[in-house]
């Protein structure tokens, strides 16, 4: 094989990780007993089975993963960083019950403490395996500091792909809304705002680590308006298109009663489907829903976890794949999922989904495990670099250890992953840099970020509470 070089003749560096299990999610859903993969730079440069090849350049360390699974690194495609700091509160209510008692307190958020949560929410899913997460942030108080900046800074030290959803609010109490009234933006001025986040930071490059997306947050906390407007402007500037949909039967009642539609068609009215938008929840989609989500390639973030948690109901996932609709899997928020990791949302899919009209036919270990990798890069539109182990895409990877107790008795490692306990994570490669080493964060002390978000969710509890 022959060495790469860098214009100043430097030989590239290369991980090699050999004797593992490879779960490589491409398109024919390739897989080795025992097998390799060759980083080179920021590049998978080889996968296959048996040793790595022999004599290769500019190899700075090797990898035993004898008793590990290799697999894509986990693509998350919803989440709010924010609600770390609000875990735990209205455990017992619906959506619009839990919007509405947390609104208040969120509306007091800073800067400080969205950098706090953004470690604590990224953090935890890079533990358990996540390498790119899509955050949704829609909450913009005035005099709260440069809070798309301060995430994004956050994000950096964690060492993830970041696709920041800016979104926004413009329909408050007063006008049929669930937010309070000083917790939303003008459109005008989320729409500058969001102009400005994808002039400042939004990087379309090969290997990228900062997409920006237009998001304004919900059919009920938004209006038509600044629906519209968010859509052209995203099409204008090229970037991707996010937002709640169709969530709950109240949000389906709340589409009808003020627009005399539901939700699908009410998104189709204001510009909000198409290959460039994806979707959270999509809970309650009849068949035609589905058929126009399909037919204009819109995506689905898909939160199992949370939709247990609210109460929402079970999401037709097994359908919308038959229909050809892209499905990627999220955390959604944690205070609506607590645990906040992603590798738990391929075991609860698998589950929740069997629930369902399908049953044990509605979702296999597999096609868990493609939602959760290739199914997230084709939400987010990065399937050319990330979501599946094959040779030119980005060296986002993890090496799930398999060989402990809690696994000890399942011999197909791809079950042992999504159907066994959450699988310990020795080493988790983000464009071939170290986010995980042995099952802790590689770039930030993890004592430390506790202690930050812990002092940050108490300031946030005494401000909300007017002390």
């Amino acid at each position: 094989m022959a060495a790469s070089a860098s214009p100043d003749g430097a030989v590239t560096q290369r991980i090699v990780i050999e004797n593992c299990a490879l779960a490589t999610v491409d398109a024919q859903d390739t897989e080795y007993a025992t097998g390799h993969v060759v980083v080179a730079g920021n590049l998978i440069e080889s996968v296959g089975a048996g040793k790595a090849p022999e004599g290769l350049p500019g190899v700075v360390r090797r990898v035993d993963g004898t008793g590990h699974l290799v697999t894509p690194g986990l693509v998350n495609t919803h989440h709010h960083f924010y609600q770390w700091l609000t875990r735990g509160l209205a455990t017992d209510h619906n959506l619009f019950n839990w919007l509405v008692a947390l609104y208040p307190t969120w509306a007091r958020i800073d800067a400080p403490m969205l950098a706090a949560a953004t470690q604590g929410s990224l953090g935890m899913m890079v533990k358990g395996g996540v390498t790119t997460a899509a955050d949704h942030h829609y909450v913009f108080p005035r005099g709260s500091g440069d809070l798309v900046g301060a995430e994004l800074a956050a994000a950096a030290e964690i060492g993830a792909r970041i696709t920041l959803a800016r979104g926004s609010m413009d329909r408050s109490e007063k006008d049929g809304g669930l937010p309070p009234d000083f917790a939303v933006e003008t459109a005008e001025g989320a729409l500058l705002a969001t102009e400005e986040a994808i002039d400042k930071h939004h990087d379309a490059s090969f290997g990228s680590m900062v997409h920006i997306a237009a998001a304004p947050c919900s059919p009920f906390s938004v209006s038509t308006e600044l629906m519209r407007e968010g859509a052209a402007l995203a099409r204008r500037k090229g970037v991707r298109m996010h937002t709640h949909g169709s969530e709950t039967v109240e949000e389906e009642k709340f589409c009808h009663e003020l627009f005399g539609m539901g939700p699908t068609d009410y998104f189709e009215s204001t510009g909000w489907l198409g290959d460039d938008v994806w979707m959270a929840h999509c809970v309650h989609m009849n068949d035609s829903d589905i058929a126009a989500f399909a037919r204009t390639g819109t995506g689905v973030a898909h939160c199992p976890s949370s939709n247990a948690r609210l109460a929402a109901g079970i999401a037709r996932v097994p359908d919308m794949l038959a229909a050809g609709v892209p499905v990627g899997l999220g955390v959604d928020g944690t205070a609506s999922n607590e645990s906040g990791e992603l590798h738990t949302e391929l075991r609860n899919a698998l589950l929740i989904n069997r629930l369902g009209a399908h049953r044990e036919a509605a979702l296999t270990a597999r096609k868990a495990l493609r939602l959760g990798t290739y199914g997230g890069a084709q939400v987010l539109g990065r399937t050319a670099e990330i979501g599946s182990l094959e040779a030119g895409k980005l060296a986002d990877l993890v090496l799930w250890k398999l060989d402990g107790l809690g696994h000890s008795s399942i011999a197909d490692p791809v079950t042992a992953l999504v159907f066994g306990p959450p699988a310990p994570v020795t080493l988790s490669l983000v464009g071939g840099r170290p986010v995980v080493e042995d099952n802790h964060l590689s770039n930030v002390d993890e004592d430390a970020l506790a202690r930050t978000a812990r002092a940050e969710a108490q300031r946030l509890a005494r401000i909300a509470a007017g002390d």
